[in-house]
């Protein structure tokens, strides 16, 4: 009986010592698990547009915000210097991947960080960047979604010249510290030499330069506005429309959205398009793949918006031959 006893009280210790009796289920100690946060860099303006087609493509996977995600949105208006801070900030607060948007904003990511998982946009190719080894196997901690703007710059401007006949010198604005603007510009230039049109450039290298510019701008200083994609002139680009709308002059972009935002015409990508295709990154990131597993996007869907409304406004005749090219009036 003793021996009995003895064996009793020493099994309840240990009970007592693993917590076994009289502790709480561990799920209500702990409360409910967080959703995962998602940080997302991008300059301001325009690139919204991304970040909405985001979130529509992660609805579309069945991702709730707020129950399965929470989006920690750092918008740096227009400042690229500021970037890696914020990189920074969101790494050590634990996010469990960034989403970049551009090719500037996901170097400065990309110097800022050593750990975190990103998915970006970028309109050059990733591999030229360092940003991945190949398209097919990434190899690190990036991955997204390529775009092929620069692709299509000559067509781009051929276009323009299509819906301007008398197109002699249209103007552009960017920042020339912006390697990838740099290298969009001289395509653009190459182009303009084929086709007999002079580029007229203003460079800045900020948000308040650009608007200065913006200001400037004279009516007869160019037959158009023709867009070098750039991270801080996209990013103002709606400020770009108002200012050439106000001086009659006709604009060429790269992103559709624009249209819709005043621009006479674009030929090029759609941004909400490649934020909804940039979900399923996030989507099997939060689920537990890695970066370097899942193969970069090549985005070659090319759109061509023309704004009637504008045309109208501008006296501009689209030529029947171009309109039957046209995927999108904007009215």
């Amino acid at each position: 009986m003793l021996a009995r006893h003895v064996i009793t009280r020493a099994a309840w210790g240990l009970l007592l010592a693993l917590g076994v009796l009289g502790a709480p289920p561990l799920v209500h100690a702990q409360g409910p698990a967080k959703p995962p946060r998602v940080g997302i860099i991008h300059l301001s303006g325009h690139h919204q547009v991304m970040v909405e087609g985001l979130r529509q493509g992660l609805r579309e996977l069945q991702l709730e915000e707020g129950k399965h995600f929470v989006l920690d949105i750092r918008e740096v208006g227009g400042d690229l210097a500021t970037v890696g801070d914020q990189a920074r900030k969101l790494e050590r607060d634990g996010v469990a991947l960034i989403y970049t948007v551009n090719s500037q904003v996901t170097l400065a990511v990309k110097d800022a960080t050593e750990r975190t998982p990103i998915v970006f946009y970028v309109g050059a190719n990733p591999v030229g960047l360092g940003l991945v080894n190949s398209l097919a196997k990434p190899g690190g901690r990036f991955t997204g979604v390529h775009g092929q703007s620069r692709e299509v710059t000559a067509k781009r401007l051929a276009v323009l010249k299509q819906l301007v006949p008398k197109l002699h010198r249209v103007i552009t604005v960017y920042r020339p510290a912006d390697n990838v603007a740099s290298d969009n510009a001289r395509v653009a230039r190459e182009a303009a030499r084929q086709l007999g049109v002079q580029i007229v450039e203003r460079h800045v290298n900020s948000a308040d330069e650009l608007r200065k510019e913006l200001q400037a701008l004279k009516a007869r200083e160019a037959d158009a506005y023709f867009h070098t994609p750039s991270a801080l002139s996209t990013s103002l680009a709606p400020a770009i429309i108002d200012a050439a709308r106000a001086r009659k002059l006709p604009t060429m972009f790269h992103e559709q959205s624009l249209v819709a935002k005043g621009a006479l015409a674009a030929y090029g990508h759609s941004y909400p398009e490649i934020g909804r295709l940039s979900a399923k990154y996030v989507q099997r990131i939060l689920a537990g793949s890695h970066p370097k597993d899942l193969p970069v996007e090549n985005y070659d869907k090319v759109g061509f918006a023309v704004n009637l409304r504008v045309a109208r406004e501008l006296g501009i005749t689209i030529p029947s031959a171009l309109r039957a090219q046209v995927d999108q009036f904007v009215q």
